[in-house]
């Protein structure tokens, strides 16, 4: 593709695809055309700084580009980049770096099979031979193996995309060759995805604070949310102040359930003290981490609790404004947010004056398009800001320069909706949950060989054995893997491990995002060891050496230990070991820093290759 402005011209869909969400262009420097009443616009340039500005809605015209056509071309790219000031060379850059965008033709059907850790294990290679083979050439779709879909409770997993206007998506799981097949033929008329509630056996079970309401409430009413205790802790917060909501939730012990496990109430506390304004409130639901979906199922069965809960955090740290970044492959949990928000809006819970207080706050949907790495939130932010997904350098740290180089309080799904029992209960009786380093509740998101997979909520002390019970665990327990794939393996009789952040530490792996898979002896762990490598490799956005390299080297190293079925694996182990130490100790972010760990618990922990 060409990289400076050429001669491609957009077609009408896409000019209309542009244009409806930038509105119409008004010179000819935005791509108007160059008639006799325009021959004035060639005398000067209009827009300037004001026009590059807007350079935070290159990500929302690529996916308004790709939903209409399927791919993005030169003429649509060229023509979004008119519209917004940006170099073509960037927005390439750009386009280029998202797994769910393509800048080459590609039919208007795409089907995305996840090949990932749960889905391969129930037969995900077996299913994309078996569609591939079913569809055949010339099919007018194209089928794409995907990394993990967040769907790991019905694994494996299918997701239909089939661009226009409107777009139109399906999800077929656990899929079968011939339900996928029918999904990507036609995603209007496929079977409706089963409640939400399917994905949490704890449903309707008493003592529950996190998922208490999903599958008690439709997730589409406002009444409803409101009719089980909804926005009680926002007018709770309102009589509280902003500082008195900050102390609540410090005092509460609050750490971030996305895998860092941050004090929540000092990162609050830390933006809210910063004399550069605007503040800004980002609510990551990236969550793309192998294993899990817990987000998700909040997001789908609860998805007011959100909107309230960002509400709050914004109103504690100053903000009035909050973005939710959220995965693209997540297109109920848009339909339904969107939904809320537009009736929380309506009825005086978000704008200008929520609930009467004189406090103004609104939030804006942003959706990622296939990028692992924007889980971590420096690259969510550049995201956001229309560059590529890549990790910034710390310090500065977000709460100083975060979004828009302001002030930025970020915090994932799970850690943003525990603000609301904080609130209703009060801290005292929140921080009595729990230890007393890790209070609270925590969602498990249980997968992979048991009976019964799906979202668990249980207070930290628990343990793993206690987790597995309640799903189920079936004869011939190998390992489970904790954290994702960014986590570690434990052993079956390492089950009586607490389930807290500093129990899984003490015994040599970590909590993560809540994944907790089980793999029973039918699973090659060869094989799926292989699978966590390439995922590594395909994520990593090649910023730092170290990432850039290992991971090409890991999995070129699992490659020839696989091929040769584990003989004379140990040179490759050494060199294993050296590159993971590389990748630990000087990559940027967390994807360089943990992608050797559950290679390295495999081998050390469950003897892999012996």
């Amino acid at each position: 593709m060409d990289l400076h402005f050429g001669d491609s011209k957009p077609t009408d869909e896409e000019r209309a695809a542009v244009d409806a969400l930038l509105g119409p262009p008004e010179s000819s420097w935005e791509g108007a055309a160059r008639d006799e009443m325009r021959a004035a616009d060639l005398r000067w340039a209009r827009g300037g700084r004001e026009a590059r500005d807007r350079r935070e809605l290159l990500l929302p015209g690529l996916h308004a580009i790709n939903d209409r056509i399927g791919w993005i071309s030169e003429g649509a790219l060229d023509y979004l980049c008119r519209r917004l000031t940006v170099p073509p060379a960037e927005a390439y850059g750009v386009a280029t770096f998202y797994a769910m965008f393509s800048v080459e033709p590609r039919p208007a059907t795409v089907l995305h099979v996840c090949t990932d850790l749960a889905c391969a294990a129930a037969g995900a290679p077996q299913l994309c031979a078996g569609i591939e083979e079913r569809l055949g050439l010339g099919s007018g779709v194209s089928v794409e193996r995907s990394p993990c879909l967040g769907l790991c409770e019905r694994a494996p997993a299918a997701l239909a995309v089939k661009a226009g206007d409107p777009v139109r998506t399906a999800v077929s799981a656990p899929a079968s060759v011939q339900e996928a097949v029918l999904a990507a033929s036609s995603p209007g008329s496929a079977p409706e995805e089963p409640p939400v509630a399917l994905a949490v056996p704890q449903a309707g079970q008493d003592g529950l604070l996190l998922l208490h309401r999903v599958g008690v409430v439709d997730p589409a009413s406002l009444d409803d949310y409101r009719a089980h205790g909804g926005y009680t802790a926002l007018r709770r917060a309102f009589e509280l102040g902003p500082a008195g909501v900050i102390r609540e939730i410090t005092d509460s012990g609050l750490a971030g359930r996305g895998g860092a496990a941050f004090p929540t109430g000092r990162k609050w506390q830390a933006t809210a003290s910063q004399p550069d304004h605007p503040h800004y409130l980002v609510c990551n639901a990236d969550e793309s981490e192998p294993g899990t979906f817990k987000d998700r199922v909040l997001m789908e069965g609860d998805p007011y609790a959100l909107v309230e809960a960002m509400t709050i955090a914004g109103y504690a740290t100053g903000a009035h404004k909050g973005y939710l970044y959220l995965r693209g492959e997540y297109p109920r949990a848009l339909h339904l947010l969107e939904h809320a928000i537009a009736q929380a809006r309506a009825r005086g819970l978000l704008g200008d004056d929520v609930l009467g207080q004189g406090y103004a706050f609104d939030i804006e949907i942003r959706r990622g398009a296939g990028a692992y790495i924007c889980g971590e939130e420096t690259a969510l932010f550049n995201s956001i800001e229309g560059y590529r997904g890549e990790p910034r350098s710390k310090p500065p740290f977000p709460v100083e320069k975060g979004l828009f180089g302001k002030p930025t309080a970020e915090n994932n799904v799970e850690t943003l909706v525990n603000v609301l029992p904080i609130l209703t209960m009060g801290a005292p009786a929140y921080a009595a949950i729990g230890t007393p380093r890790s209070t609270g509740p925590k969602l498990f998101c249980v997968s992979g060989t048991v009976q019964r997979p799906g979202v668990y909520e249980l207070p930290f002390g628990a343990t793993l054995g206690d987790l597995l019970a309640l799903a189920g665990v079936r004869d011939g327990l190998r390992a489970v893997l904790l954290g994702g794939a960014a986590g570690g393996f434990v052993r079956a009789d390492e089950l009586d491990i607490p389930l807290t952040f500093e129990g899984t530490r003490e015994a040599g792996t970590t909590l993560g995002s809540g994944v907790v898979m089980a793999f029973d002896d039918s699973v090659p762990l060869p094989r799926l060891l292989l699978r966590i490598a390439e995922f590594f490799r395909d994520e990593s956005c090649g910023q730092c050496v170290p990432c850039r390299v290992g991971t090409v080297r890991q999995e070129e190293a699992l490659h020839r230990i696989v091929e040769r079925t584990g003989v004379d694996a140990a040179g490759d182990i050494a060199l294993l070991r050296e590159v993971g130490r590389a990748m630990r100790d000087a990559s940027i972010c967390g994807l360089g820093q943990t992608a050797w760990n559950a290679v390295e618990s495999a081998i050390d922990r469950l003897g892999a290759y012996e």
